[in-house]
């Protein structure tokens, strides 16, 4: 048996942040991946996605150039180039990171499983640690679905080893992995159909910016169905055909491929946390104190695991809040304030509350809303889809969430969530100056019309 300070099982973003603290701790450290290092993010969600959604975004160009008086004449896209892209820059980032790593600590290639409280078995060792982070984030769900097991069906990881285009790609679900997926295949060229069990897309927003999403998919040619139940599915040829109920009504889809695009998994079913003692809650995750400790004081749980942020910038957070634990410091993951982007064109971002979670919390709340066809450098981009809108505490007069739908949204909300987490007052915010002609300089003039909710 090998005994360490640290063992660290799984490779995700705070491995990054928090190993090499460690390190220059003092600590001995042994790190364990069963798959490629970097976990979800750089390996089949943010690196290659966006990647994806760059090319998607050249095709989309191109193919709308006439607007803008350029003709780029036939437009075609060679998808095995496209991936061919996006597969040097995921492998190139996981292969860096795995050779940084093993520079740092003893690595450890293989599944990690809890034989003790301190003691994890890896292949035929057994290391020992003194403390012992979690950091195994999740995975696609599949659903009980009559049928699923007949048919091929493709989660991220499957979507991003594809070699061809799909002819027709069906998706299942209505959020942010779902309808960026929609999107780039979409742009590549595929024939697109969403599926979404909600009476709307995108749930965790308000109703209206899930009704600009549904917009700005349905003129891309995205076929979308909502308030939907699914009956069963089945192989029909090479393909795939889907039975669902829409508003009470059966219908059926074909396609080539299959997407499930309906959630996530936490990886902890194969842990054997029970002999650690670690308690999960019912979904699977492992809940933390505000500093990322289990339930056993010893063990800590980060990134998607713990069920607190399915966002690379929260994992990060959570290696940062344990930094700060072991150096004497005072951060807490209950401090931080939510903020995530779906990367769809144009991006939708939040920070901070939705009007639905504002008005809940029983605040008197201002709201203030753009859309961004009167936002001059949206026009001039030629990029009017989408509306900004800001919600304020009427009592402090400090910004309690904004909600960007529209071109550079995902950039732009970064500087909302500044002025949050400095606590500055509406009036404060009007007297920052902001560069010209920019979508982020009229924010502080969206504050000149903020109103009671309700009005």
């Amino acid at each position: 048996m090998k005994n360490y300070d640290v063992i660290w099982i799984g490779t995700g973003q705070a491995t990054g942040t928090l190993v090499p603290q460690l390190r220059a701790l003092g600590q001995s450290v042994a790190v364990i991946e069963e798959d490629r290092v970097g976990g979800t993010c750089v390996n089949w969600g943010c690196t290659p996605t966006k990647a994806l959604v760059a090319a998607a975004k050249v095709a989309h160009v191109a193919r709308t150039s006439a607007a803008f008086g350029i003709d780029v004449g036939s437009l075609t896209v060679d998808f095995p180039r496209v991936m061919a892209r996006m597969n040097a820059l995921r492998t190139g980032e996981s292969a860096g990171f795995e050779a940084w790593l093993r520079t740092l600590v003893d690595f450890y290639p293989g599944h990690g499983e809890f034989v003790g409280a301190h003691e994890v078995r890896v292949g035929k060792e057994i290391l020992r640690g003194e403390t012992i982070y979690i950091h195994t984030g999740t995975r696609a769900t599949v659903p009980d679905l009559p049928g699923l097991e007949a048919v091929t069906a493709l989660d991220n990881r499957g979507l991003l080893a594809l070699e061809t285009l799909p002819e027709h790609l069906i998706v299942l679900g209505g959020s942010y992995i779902a309808l960026e997926f929609a999107q780039i295949f979409r742009r590549l060229g595929s024939r697109v159909t969403v599926i979404q069990r909600s009476p709307r897309l995108v749930v965790q927003e308000d109703q209206d910016f899930s009704a600009n999403v549904l917009q700005v998919l349905q003129s891309e040619g995205i076929e979308v169905h909502l308030d939907t139940t699914l009956d069963r599915v089945d192989a029909v040829g090479s393909g795939v055909r889907v039975s669902y109920r829409e508003k009470g009504q059966l219908a059926t889809v074909t396609g080539s491929h299959l997407f499930l695009g309906l959630g996530r998994t936490p990886n902890s079913d194969r842990l054997g946390l029970a002999i650690a003692g670690v308690a999960t809650d019912p979904r699977g995750y492992i809940p933390t104190d505000e500093f990322l400790r289990t339930n056993v004081e010893h063990i800590f749980a980060l990134g998607d695991v713990n069920g607190r942020g399915a966002f690379t910038h929260t994992s990060v957070h959570d290696g940062q809040v344990v930094q700060s634990l072991l150096t004497g410091g005072n951060w807490s993951a209950q401090d931080r304030i939510p903020i995530h982007a779906m990367f769809l064109d144009p991006p939708l971002a939040r920070v901070g509350m939705t009007e639905t979670q504002a008005v809940a919390s029983g605040r008197q709340v201002l709201k203030a809303t753009r859309a961004m066809e009167r936002i001059a450098r949206a026009r001039e981009k030629g990029e009017t889809q989408g509306m900004v809108q800001f919600l304020v505490d009427g009592d402090s007069r400090k910004v309690l969430g904004c909600t960007i739908l529209g071109v550079g949204g995902d950039e732009v909300i970064n500087l909302v969530a500044a002025w949050m987490a400095s606590g500055l007052t509406v009036e404060a915010i009007k007297k920052t100056v902001l560069v010209h002609p920019t979508v982020a300089e009229l924010l502080p003039w969206i504050l000149d019309d903020l109103q009671p909710v309700g009005r």
